[in-house]
């Protein structure tokens, strides 16, 4: 009986330390709120207030994706009085909070977690953006992905943040990694997600498109926001 209540008071302890943190979730592309689900109930459960709502991440430029969406967590946030707003992305998730960060300040902002997230472009985007499949299936804001110097993704100007970011190294896509130059996720290479700012990085096993329902990702994914670093003993 004194064990099972040491343990449930440990748990409470650890879910009431993070009652006053809220967790905004940005999915990648051609994805919705249901890919981060699986983030969210972890995140739950550790006590993190946590907003995960999806966007039309194929049917608008990066500005207005940004500019629309971002605001609404931002506010949910703010209306249940927590005192920090931490970020997790996936994939295209990453490069609208850069986006909205530079010119827009987050006054709580706590840790960013950017997973796969394509910040130095994607050479997939280079190869494809003038097939009609590809428009079809990525809309404007997948235009705006290459890797030349004047891309989005490349045109952005370095954020004030804590940011951890996370790689995976393991892909079964048989068409695009042979095109991706260096280690990649199958969609973006590894080199293709670090930026200069970053506080910290890690490269874990997992594909592009499976990384934000990795256990050991999402474990890391929270230690970041609790420490400001990842556990590198994996």
């Amino acid at each position: 009986m004194k064990k099972t209540l040491f343990a449930f008071l440990i748990v409470l302890t650890s879910v009431s330390a993070h009652a006053n943190d809220c967790v905004l979730l940005l999915h990648g592309m051609g994805r919705s709120a249901f890919s981060m689900k699986k983030i969210e109930k972890e995140l739950k459960k550790e006590g993190y207030v946590v907003w995960n709502k999806s966007y039309k991440s194929t049917q608008k430029p990066i500005k207005d994706l940004a500019l629309e969406h971002i605001p609404s967590g931002i506010n949910y946030c703010n209306s249940r009085k927590t005192k920090s707003i931490h970020i997790v992305t996936h994939s295209l998730g990453g490069i609208l909070i850069r986006f909205y960060l530079q010119n827009h300040a987050i006054n709580n902002l706590g840790k960013i977690v950017m997973l796969s997230p394509p910040n130095k472009g994607s050479e997939i985007t280079d190869l494809m953006k003038s097939w009609k499949l590809y428009l079809w299936a990525t809309g404007p804001a997948g235009q705006e992905l290459g890797t030349s110097p004047i891309s989005t993704p490349n045109s952005l100007a370095p954020i004030e943040a804590s940011i951890g970011i996370i790689a995976g190294r393991q892909s079964s896509d048989p068409w695009f990694s042979p095109l991706i130059p260096g280690d990649d996720d199958g969609k973006v290479s590894i080199e293709s997600t670090k930026l200069e700012e970053m506080t910290d990085f890690l490269i874990v096993d997992s594909s592009h498109t499976s990384i934000m329902w990795d256990s050991l990702v999402i474990r890391q994914t929270i230690i970041f926001i609790n420490l400001g670093k990842f556990e590198k003993n994996i």
